[in-house]
């Protein structure tokens, strides 16, 4: 028998492709599987049931399932196993086999009978952070693993880095970063992290700014909309000074509102750093298409009352013969409809949405600068939400929704 007394040897195992056998299909298992998978172990699950979640698993072929209980002989030709049934007498006994077959085993129900614990684990900036507290005090593995995680991502705890190959973003190259509707909690992770590591940082006017100010002092942030650009165009100009900095050896982010391919003009910078053969990433953003409602409480779908919603931009007028939109079938649709820069071309798009044959009559929200301090939300009707915006000096950015989703939710408050 080992030593149950002894303080465990950290290590971290390397699963792909090696048999890794899961006795249980509960909450454990659940929760324990899709790093399992993520590390791309040959799982075989034995258990009578499981959890919907672990039963989409397997019918998904993420991993074999035996549909019983454990027998003795199951855990033959396996390096690590999870025993979580919820049977005492077949955890003991799968137990005694793994001891057997000396195979690492992590017992859910008795950490002190098991060979190996998990840790609890975290990741971020590339570093993947283990916590283990002697096996027998999860919640503090949790806590202690969570302020890890968090200093590493606010900058609190700075990981040390030794070769520019371990830098998120490298010298020469540009990151396109959606930055989220505004509020800076709101950016994702490896948004954030790429801004901490930049050299230099081009930022939209509707970018978070208040991530500006957490910059170290040697970034050198950049206006996007202060670009010199002459006869130029205010993109090309931009285009112009993405390549500039990343010739010039610079880690350049370039910051945008939102996310980059949503109204964002991301596609343009990337095919321009391309052309020039300099390496960019595009990091996602949370779009404000459907963050900014969330926030003002108001759900794009919602059952039983749209099952669709359309995206649109609105800086060309409906009888603007620049205009790419289908007005006429936008009118007809049921579901939502969600405006992007149409603040000034409200009016037109409402007279152009009702003359289609969309009731005037229909609820409109008019989210101003959604997710910051400074949200506010106005309501009309589509017959009225253009004198409501003028009246209530609702200026960009804001989003606007269209359509009885509007009014599902809670009455806003005054």
């Amino acid at each position: 028998m080992h030593a149950r007394s002894e303080s465990a040897y950290p290590v971290g195992l390397r699963l792909a492709n090696r048999r890794v056998v899961v006795l249980g299909g509960g909450q454990v298992a659940q929760r324990r599987l899709p790093a399992l998978l993520a590390a791309g172990a040959d799982v075989l699950l034995v258990s009578p049931s499981a959890t919907p979640s672990v039963e989409a698993m397997a019918t998904s072929g993420e991993l074999r399932w035996e549909r019983r209980r454990y027998q003795d002989g199951d855990l033959e030709g396996a390096w690590y196993a999870l025993i979580s049934t919820d049977e005492a007498a077949a955890n003991e006994a799968a137990s005694a086999e793994a001891e057997a077959r000396r195979v690492w085993a992590v017992r859910s129900d008795d950490a002190e009978a098991a060979t190996a614990w998990t840790p609890a684990t975290g990741r971020s900036e590339g570093v993947t952070v283990a916590v283990l507290t002697g096996g027998q005090d999860p919640r503090r593995s949790a806590a202690v693993r969570d302020a890890v995680v968090e200093g590493l991502r606010d900058g609190t705890l700075a990981a040390p880095r030794f070769r520019d190959r371990e830098r998120a973003v490298r010298p020469g190259s540009v990151a396109l970063v959606g930055g989220g509707p505004g509020d800076p909690d709101l950016i994702t992770v490896r948004g954030r992290r790429l801004l901490a590591e930049a050299d230099v940082v081009i930022a939209d006017r509707l970018g978070p700014r208040d991530l500006l100010d957490e910059l170290p002092p040697h970034v050198e942030v950049i206006d996007a909309a202060k670009i010199p650009y002459g006869r130029a165009m205010a993109q090309e100009a931009i285009n112009a000074a993405l390549v500039e900095h990343a010739r010039a050896g610079k880690a350049v982010v370039r910051l945008k509102g939102g996310d980059p391919y949503v109204f964002g003009r991301g596609m343009e910078e990337l095919q321009a750093l391309a052309e020039q053969g300099i390496p960019c990433t595009v990091v996602p953003g949370i779009s404000s298409t459907i963050s900014v409602p969330g926030a003002a409480g108001i759900p794009v779908t919602h059952r039983g009352v749209a099952h669709e919603f359309t995206v649109v931009s609105g800086h060309v007028a409906p009888d603007d013969p620049r205009s790419l939109v289908d007005w006429e079938s936008l009118a007809k649709l049921r579901g939502t409809l969600v405006l992007l820069m149409s603040v000034e071309k409200i009016e037109k798009i409402a007279a152009a949405l009702v003359g289609h044959g969309r009731s005037a009559d229909t609820p409109v929200a008019v989210i101003q600068e959604g997710t910051t301090p400074a949200q506010r939300r106005v309501d009309a009707t589509l017959a009225t939400v253009g004198e409501r915006v003028r009246t209530e000096g609702i200026r960009p950015p804001a989003v606007i929704v269209i359509g009885d989703v509007v009014t599902v939710g809670p009455a806003p408050s005054s």
